[in-house]
């Protein structure tokens, strides 16, 4: 459901019989925008098993550096949990992001920094995505 409008992102649970996945968004809490998640939608996609990709660019958190990053990330726990949050990239060039796969340290040092437990930093780092890859043999 990447890049979808409120309108379309609206009701995952109704329509959906898998955990829904937003690869990279963030939450109108703390970016106002069209793609952006509002409660109510970090709750219906939470309700369905699913996991939202904190954005690492500037369009959809606010902010080039990973401080915006991470502020994005706090809302979402507390509404949804953090097996339901996790580092969401667009590394495919299309945008500048505040890092780069070489620089996982920086978000990690800032998450450490807000207060997440290491299970939790693992769980938004790598373990909530993870968790909707299908098992390969």
């Amino acid at each position: 459901m990447t890049s979808a409008r409120s309108r379309c992102a609206a009701s995952p649970r109704g329509q959906r019989r898998r955990p829904v996945l937003v690869s990279h968004t963030a939450v109108q809490a703390t970016c106002r925008g069209p793609r952006n998640l509002s409660n109510a939608h970090i709750k219906a996609i939470a309700a369905t098993g699913g996991v939202m990709g904190i954005g690492d660019f500037e369009g959809a958190v606010c902010g080039r550096d990973t401080a915006a990053i991470v502020r994005a990330i706090q809302p979402v726990a507390p509404i949804a949990g953090v097996k339901h949050v996790a580092l969401g990239s667009h590394f495919d060039g299309a945008v500048k992001t505040a890092f780069d796969t070489t620089d996982l340290a920086l978000p990690t040092h800032r998450l450490i920094n807000a207060g997440f437990s290491d299970a939790h930093i693992a769980a938004v780092l790598r373990g909530t995505a993870l968790r909707l890859l299908p098992a390969r043999p």
